[in-house]
């Protein structure tokens, strides 16, 4: 693994005993002696703190205020970006002409610029591209750490390292002083838990870490059980659950597109692929992420075809052991007549064809405090 690079945290991960992995670039820990398991309960019943520093985190500024960059960036996606207030975020999606998904995103509106986070395996080309389609902007990479506090237990264990957390609702977003550094905070996440993202100066980042986790109930959580929070809560993977092909309407993802940005809205299309994407809301999708559970305790992984009797009809993306609901969850897609919940398909897994149901998603409905 020499060729990877390493967060600020790396050390302290090799210090509690994370075994490290290869992971979009980086060496970062896949779990700790505690165990997926285990790791995963504790965010689900206090709280979990999580190295995200591989992930991409942008500025974007225009010489004419954040206004002039929503309106900049809005033209690069299908979210109502200019109507996003200051101190809020959105998930927002980055589309390529054909209408796919070069990269999901969160984007904070703050006082005097526009703060994106972006995927570790993106962040390099997401750059080149807001750069390229932003021209009045600019638009820079930063290097700053970047942790995530999940759980029931997540708001008391920041407002006890960092006062002043407490009063945000789910989607806000701060910057907060405190012994660490000027923390950039947003009450947001991806394990379906209440819980937080913190950006805080590399210098700091380890000194913060430790004080989160000499609060009781504090537990660190690496990648696999990171997996497993965000399968039950069905949110998507980038690269694994959508890409550069697949549509935000196929990808159940309607829900982020806003009135504004649709047909009759305020501002209707005029994003990259939006003859597709406007065409595929008013007429539906050829197919469709659907959530999907198993019979019996045998999960079934990604690449898993899926069929009715003898006729493929689509393939699992995601799929693993829920801990929480205590049985194998998994997401794919399938062909839109039998995408409606209730509806059984068969899995083809090691040679047989085993039975899954298709199911509403989240498996486990999200804790935001809102």
């Amino acid at each position: 693994m020499t060729d990877l690079e390493r967060t600020p945290l790396y050390d302290l991960h090799v210090e509690l005993g994370g075994k490290m992995v290869p992971f979009a670039g980086y060496e970062l820990p896949v779990q700790y002696p505690l165990g997926v398991m285990k790791e995963h309960v504790a965010c689900r019943t206090t709280a979990g703190l999580f190295d995200v520093s591989h992930m991409g985190q942008i500025v974007v500024t225009h010489p004419d205020g954040p206004d002039a960059a929503a309106s900049a960036l809005e033209a690069l996606m299908p979210q109502d970006v200019i109507g996003l207030k200051p101190g809020r975020q959105r998930y927002g999606l980055l589309l390529a002409d054909n209408g796919g998904i070069l990269d999901d995103l969160m984007i904070s509106r703050r006082a005097g610029d526009l703060f994106l986070v972006v995927n570790a395996a993106c962040k390099h080309a997401d750059l080149a591209h807001l750069q390229k389609g932003m021209p009045g902007c600019k638009v820079v990479m930063i290097d700053r750490a970047l942790l995530a506090i999940q759980g029931p237990a997540a708001e008391a264990a920041l407002e006890a390292v960092a006062p002043g957390v407490a009063d945000m609702s789910f989607m806000d977003v701060a910057t907060v002083d405190s012994p660490h550094g000027d923390l950039w905070v947003s009450r947001s996440g991806y394990t379906g838990e209440d819980g937080f993202e913190v950006s805080v100066p590399v210098a700091m980042a380890e000194a913060f870490a430790r004080a989160l986790l000499a609060v009781e109930g504090m537990t660190p959580v690496g990648l696999g059980a990171r997996d497993s929070l965000r399968l039950e809560a069905g949110l998507c993977l980038y690269g694994q659950d959508i890409d550069a092909h697949t549509s935000p309407v196929e990808a159940n993802l309607l829900w982020s597109i806003q009135k504004a940005r649709r047909s009759g809205g305020a501002r209707e299309g005029g994003f990259p692929g939006a003859d597709r994407i406007l065409r595929e809301i008013a007429e539906g999708p050829t197919r469709l992420r659907v959530g999907l559970t198993p019979e019996g305790r045998a999960p079934m992984r990604a690449g898993v075809e899926l069929f009715d009797d003898e006729r493929a009809l689509g393939r699992i993306t995601s799929g693993g052991f829920g801990p929480s609901v205590e049985h194998p969850i998994a997401m794919g897609y399938v062909d839109i007549d039998h995408a409606g919940p209730g509806t059984t398909l068969q899995g083809a897994l090691r040679g047989r064809r085993l039975p899954v149901q298709v199911v509403g998603l989240p498996f486990r409905p999200a804790t935001y405090k809102r």
